[in-house]
């Protein structure tokens, strides 16, 4: 059967009506070839949406990391503070600062500690979220016992430290 060239131009209808003619093989591949694939405008417009919702949800996800790192060394200075508690009670004081917080995981050779150190108190070195060690000076300046802080973010500014002492 011959098609004349308006065959592919009439409606969905009419082209129905034409295919019954054809066998149901024939008739299956000329009604799908009509239409093939997305058009430029659908993806475009599909495109246009995906950047509209990522503009909306990705400034919600933005300085949540930072606020994360921050929230997490406050967790480890207070895990450190009891880990140092702990020491306390069974040595009798806190570690010098020249010990630093080595004396948590790593037996004393010398001293009184060697008798009566139980531990280790933490699994391995503190390290804040930006990689730097916690900073432990004992006696401390702001609190009796000792100071614990990480330095934060800007080892230049004391304004992001996160102290025992606040």
């Amino acid at each position: 059967m011959k098609l004349n060239h308006n065959y592919f131009q009439s409606s969905k209808k009419s082209l129905r009506n034409n295919l019954r003619f054809l066998s149901s093989r024939e008739s299956f591949r000329l009604f799908y070839a009509v239409k093939k694939g997305f058009t430029l405008v659908e993806i475009l417009l599909v495109v246009l949406i995906i950047a509209a919702l990522s503009a909306m949800v990705v400034p919600r996800f933005v300085g949540k990391s930072e606020r994360a790192k921050v929230s997490i060394a406050g967790a480890d200075v207070a895990q450190i503070a009891t880990a140092l508690k702990l020491y306390e009670m069974e040595n009798g004081h806190f570690p010098a600062t020249s010990q630093g917080l080595k004396a948590l995981y790593i037996k004393p050779t010398s001293g009184s500690e060697t008798r009566t150190w139980d531990g280790p108190y933490i699994e391995k070195e503190a390290v804040d979220p930006w990689g730097e060690p916690y900073v432990y000076i004992s006696p401390g300046k702001h609190k009796s016992d000792y100071d614990l802080y990480s330095i934060g973010k800007d080892p230049d500014s004391n304004e992001d430290d996160i102290t025992n002492w606040d």
